[in-house]
């Protein structure tokens, strides 16, 4: 992949330099992970770095610093910049701990972010980029975070998130679960940072359920029912498919 840089001073590249190529170096590892077990044979054509201004108002309005489409994986390298935007996502709710964990945000799980983007480009998914489709969108998202999670964090870090996001499902859930996981999709980027991050927190909690208690721990099982509801016709919403439609409400 190429490796694409958009800052508007060589002060920016130069200050994130360094992280930018232990990312890089870091992602090829994974990569071969993708490639032998998760059916990755073709790499976007490049890493487009930014900052978080140029991401979220001149490549897109997505207010998410960090995006794949066919061609290029966007992202900020920013740490302290995705550090704010991760507490801001709080709503200026009383959560010290999950507070004090955002404000520590460490380089581990922001490459969990960058991981994920790269993870979409598996060819287990069957949407492809330009399909725009309304449904199952939770599948993937949800899944292109438990994957790098599952493979790159370590037990503890691992359980961490895991907790946080699932308390953060049990805050915000009178406010923004009153919809169904099936209505994640290209509206969903339309409302607060809170409402867009509840969606990705249920749908990567979604997947854990089902890897980790329905197939016990068999990832490329649950791949496996996807693939036969998507063969089938999609006769039904893959939450339902899957018996999981009230499982976070």
């Amino acid at each position: 992949m190429k490796q694409i840089y958009a800052f508007e001073r060589v002060e920016e590249y130069e200050k994130y330099q360094n992280i930018i190529q232990q990312f890089t170096d870091r992602l090829k590892e994974y990569q071969e992970v993708l490639k032998t077990e998760y059916d990755l044979t073709e790499l976007p054509k490049g890493i487009l770095w930014t900052t978080e201004e140029l991401a979220t108002t001149i490549f897109t309005d997505i207010p998410i610093p960090a995006y794949t489409n066919k061609d290029l994986i966007y992202m900020s390298p920013n740490l302290e910049s995705w550090r704010k935007l991760l507490v801001r996502q709080l709503d200026g709710k009383d959560l010290p701990n999950i507070q004090r964990f955002y404000e520590n945000y460490s380089t581990d799980h922001l490459f969990i972010i960058l991981a994920h983007e790269l993870t979409h480009h598996s060819n287990l998914f069957l949407d492809e980029f330009e399909d725009g489709r309304e449904d199952s969108i939770w599948f993937e998202e949800g899944m292109c975070f438990y994957l790098p999670r599952k493979i790159l964090l370590n037990e503890k870090d691992f359980n961490e998130i895991t907790n946080i996001e699932t308390k953060l499902v049990d805050v915000f859930k009178d406010e923004y679960g009153k919809h169904s996981l099936e209505d994640f999709g290209a509206s969903s980027y339309h409302g607060k940072l809170s409402s867009i991050m509840f969606d990705y927190w249920r749908s990567f909690l979604a997947i854990k359920f089902l890897v980790e208690e329905r197939a016990d721990s068999n990832v490329q099982q649950v791949f496996k029912e996807y693939h036969k509801w998507h063969n089938e016709g999609r006769k039904q919403p893959l939450t339902e498919y899957f018996g999981i439609q009230n499982m976070l409400d």
